[in-house]
């Protein structure tokens, strides 16, 4: 007779299931391990620290002692017992006598003040501004400009770099007639300069200018030109 298994009863078919529960228990198993060690390593790590306690330093308080008063000074005592002191001393006049000075060689001198001298400043009046203007040999400040031009002598280094243009000077006329302070106003090159200042401080004599009648000082303002040709 043949036995036969019922559908149900086959253990075959639950054997798939049977699998898939045996890992799940292993994976269980092997957490709970894990976790289990991790406990005990922490518990271990924590009682292997040692609290060491620190020691606060305690800093002992000075205190300054202050410094001693200053002994107060002590007050004078007024005697109340008077000194007389007896006035015979006699002082001698002495009588300085001059005329024993004088042959002793000694010369008495007068006391007399030092005055000094204020110093009165001159007057400069420009060349529009006075009467009579100064002359130069006889004509006037345009014959000095051409006198002033026959004489200048142009620079090498200037003429080789082509500078030209017109150097202004101011100079006064004294009451000398003397041609003084020399002041370059406006310049172009420093050896043009030069050569300006010196053929107008070679200049003679002029005669002086006027007003009422009277010397004065003249103040001119006077160009002196270079030109290329």
């Amino acid at each position: 007779m043949e036995l036969k298994k019922s559908p149900k009863a086959n253990l075959e078919n639950k054997k798939t299931l049977f699998t898939e529960i045996g890992l799940i228990v292993a994976l269980a198993v092997v957490l709970v391990a894990f976790e289990h060690k991790t406990r005990e390593k922490a518990v271990s790590t924590l009682e292997e620290e040692v609290y060491i306690p620190v020691e606060e330093e305690i800093i002992p308080i000075t205190q300054e002692t202050p410094p001693p008063k200053p002994d107060m000074p002590k007050i004078p005592q007024l005697s109340d017992e008077i000194d007389i002191v007896s006035d015979d001393i006699q002082v001698e006049d002495i009588i300085i006598n001059t005329e024993d000075i004088a042959d002793m060689g000694v010369q008495v001198m007068d006391y007399v003040a030092e005055v000094e001298e204020e110093e009165i400043e001159e007057e400069i009046i420009m060349s529009a501004a006075v009467e009579e203007e100064p002359s130069f040999n006889g004509g006037d400040k345009n014959d000095f400009s051409r006198w002033v031009q026959q004489r200048l002598v142009y620079p090498q280094i200037a003429l080789e770099n082509g500078i030209q243009g017109t150097v202004m000077l101011q100079f006064d006329i004294d009451k000398n007639g003397n041609l003084v302070n020399i002041v370059v106003l406006r310049g172009i090159d420093k050896t043009i300069d030069e050569e300006a200042v010196r053929v107008v401080s070679s200049s003679p004599k002029w005669s002086p200018g006027r007003n009422n009648d009277l010397p004065v000082k003249v103040r001119y303002i006077f160009p002196v030109q270079f030109q290329l040709r």
